[in-house]
């Protein structure tokens, strides 16, 4: 390959931050590139959303739910409906929604399909479900096209509740035990996680020898990364003694910092920390000021530790 044909490839690849290149792996999951999928002008697919759930009040514990809680629901009030609707992080068999004996909806977030706009799926999903049976299972087989978005139909949504393990699925019902091995399995691939008190979306999980606090943030990446930056470079980042800010990941848009604390951490312990952050980062975002070479430095040591799920 010639100097500018390189040149043109890498020229290509580039992609601003938080954005996705013409070559990378497409978020939806499908594994095709962005450009052969939900970036081609016709990839035959909705158009990919890199923040579907912007515009809500509970974006962040949505994107937490979706991508790392494991079990955990919320309600949620409709616009113009009058019916009892539970999001749900994942339903038996990663089923996107079920219509309880009672009509009550379930809506799940951890889900197999992948349209480009997840916002949009769910809205499908529960449009459907509204209009179904009590009993019925409503599944997503096909890109569901231009329509409402889960903005438009949602009012609100409640406190999210964590659930040690998934049996709030068969609480309310007489089990005949065919859901028991389910049950079973995904009681134990369910890893202990506690979300922090507060409006913060904030989750600590242990896994294995492990402990994990998982932060989604809802701020500019360009602008967070910086202010993270300052307070990592200070020695000021850390929660408890042990711990340490040890990367960060993007999900659907946002950034989610981790910091690896001491197993036996509670969220008890971190409730203060994570407040104290909290107010030092929004100091450096309203600051603005310009990152030192050092700061710089660090940076770059945190961008380099990123990983995008979607």
């Amino acid at each position: 390959m010639g100097k500018r044909s390189r040149v043109n490839a890498r020229a290509e690849q580039t992609a601003a931050p938080g954005e996705v290149g013409p070559r990378q792996p497409c978020p939806c999951g499908s594994g095709r590139r962005y450009r052969n999928c939900h970036g081609g002008k016709d990839g035959g697919a909705t158009a990919y959303v890199r923040r579907p759930f912007a515009g809500l009040g509970a974006e962040c514990d949505l994107v937490a739910l979706r991508e790392f809680v494991p079990s955990a629901t919320a309600p949620l009030r409709l616009r113009d409906a009058d019916r009892d609707v539970l999001l749900c992080s994942l339903l038996p068999a990663a089923a996107p929604a079920l219509v309880r004996p009672d009509g009550t909806v379930w809506l799940g977030l951890q889900v197999q399909h992948a349209y480009g706009d997840p916002s949009r799926d769910l809205a499908a999903v529960l449009q459907e479900a509204l209009e179904a049976d009590p009993g019925s299972v409503i599944g997503l087989t096909a890109d569901p096209g231009d329509g409402p978005r889960l903005q438009d139909l949602v009012e609100e949504t409640g406190e999210v509740t964590v659930h040690e393990g998934f049996d709030f699925w068969v609480a309310d019902v007489d089990e005949d035990g065919s859901m028991a091995a389910a049950l079973e399995q995904a009681n134990a691939a369910a890893a202990p996680t506690v979300r922090l008190s507060g409006e913060r979306a904030a989750y600590l999980t242990t896994v294995g020898d492990h402990a994990y606090l998982r932060w989604v943030m809802p701020e500019d990446e360009d602008a967070l990364l910086d202010a993270l930056a300052r307070l990592h470079h200070a020695g000021s980042d850390n929660l408890v003694e042990g711990g340490r800010l040890i990367g960060m990941f993007r999900a659907l848009g946002l950034l989610v910092p981790v910091w690896d604390v001491p197993v036996g951490t509670e969220a008890a312990d971190l409730a203060g920390p994570v407040a104290e952050i909290a107010e030092a980062l929004q100091a450096e975002l309203a600051s603005g000021r310009p990152l030192t070479g050092e700061e710089r430095g660090t940076r770059a040591g945190l961008a380099s530790r990123q990983l995008t799920l979607r």
